[in-house]
């Protein structure tokens, strides 16, 4: 099998060359992705495939093709490039759906032509990394679109699996959704734990934080009845995460609110009640569920 039997010749993509896309520049520089993924295929020991050393010859070439098996949104594509590239430098991708895209159902979202070894040996490391970060991507595009017209934007938080937190946060902004902070040292968040060491002095807490973090650091502040949001308004916060709160009491919250500071709703979101939650008229809806339990994503490779 020749390149010259590939059907509409493949957009060649220099080694390792990360695509931009205009909404949300991918988060890992070239050699970010390299070790990331060099590390995962060592982990998969893909340079020592005894099955496909075993059964396909050296020389052998092959075309394959990522397809979705189900509707969603692909996320991850830089990633199951660099995979492919680094088994075979000189396949040949054609990208036909890049990070953020909407697919339906037996859509195709890449294109190869190259040695079968190194297809066959990055296939699953490939697969891996676009079918978890396409399912964050695709959960948070439901929850966008179950709250459209609604003046609530889907935030995500720091629910994410340790040293995944960039590229999650970023498949939730290929979904439409919102980052939430992205440390705990780029905003401030005043939570009932640190409450309760202040025992329960809102305007304390406010005060402290004030006087520690640098200037203009965002400060929010967790309340679970309006009459804390009350009291936390008075004092300056700038955001009130409303934590399992009622839709009443959440629109009490809103109303107390009243474009002085932002409001948040959190805990317990689900797909059937988010969008009762937006029309309380909060601003922002956080989901832990997008980063910490998506469903994967059912993405294959098939070959010819």
């Amino acid at each position: 099998m020749s390149d010259r039997d590939v059907p509409h010749p493949p957009r060649r993509i220099t080694p390792f060359e990360t695509p931009h896309f205009g909404f949300a520049r991918f988060p890992l520089s070239e050699a970010e992705i390299i070790s990331l993924v060099q590390g995962a295929l060592d982990e998969d020991a893909a340079f020592g495939d005894i099955t496909t050393l075993a059964t396909v010859l050296p020389t052998r070439r092959t075309r394959a093709t990522l397809v979705a098996r189900e509707p969603g949104v692909v996320c991850g594509v830089p990633l199951a490039l660099a995979a492919f590239r680094i088994l075979d430098e000189r396949v040949e991708i054609r990208v036909d759906a890049e990070d953020g895209t909407g697919l339906k159902r037996d859509e195709t979202v890449l294109f190869l032509s190259g040695h079968a070894r190194g297809l066959l040996a990055a296939e699953r490391t490939a697969l891996n990394f676009m079918q978890h970060l396409s399912g964050i991507a695709s959960l948070t595009s439901r929850f966008v679109e179950a709250v459209k017209g609604t003046h609530a934007a889907i935030v995500d938080t720091r629910k994410t699996l340790p040293g995944w937190r960039r590229l999650e946060k970023y498949a939730v902004r290929c979904g439409g959704g919102t980052n939430h902070r992205a440390d705990l040292a780029s905003a401030v968040l005043i939570k009932d734990n640190h409450l309760a060491a202040v025992d329960g002095d809102i305007a304390l807490a406010i005060k402290r934080v004030r006087e520690y973090a640098p200037e203009g650091t965002p400060v929010q502040i967790e309340v679970e009845t309006p009459e804390q949001a009350r009291i936390a308004v008075n004092v300056g916060a700038e955001s009130l995460l409303l934590d399992n709160m009622s839709n009443d009491a959440m629109r009490e919250c809103v109303a107390i609110a009243h474009g002085r500071c932002i409001t948040e709703a959190s805990g317990g979101v689900r797909f059937e009640s988010v969008r009762a939650i937006a029309e309380t008229g909060v601003d922002r809806i956080s989901i832990g569920a997008l980063t910490h339990s998506p469903p994967a994503l059912n993405l294959a490779l098939d070959f010819e």
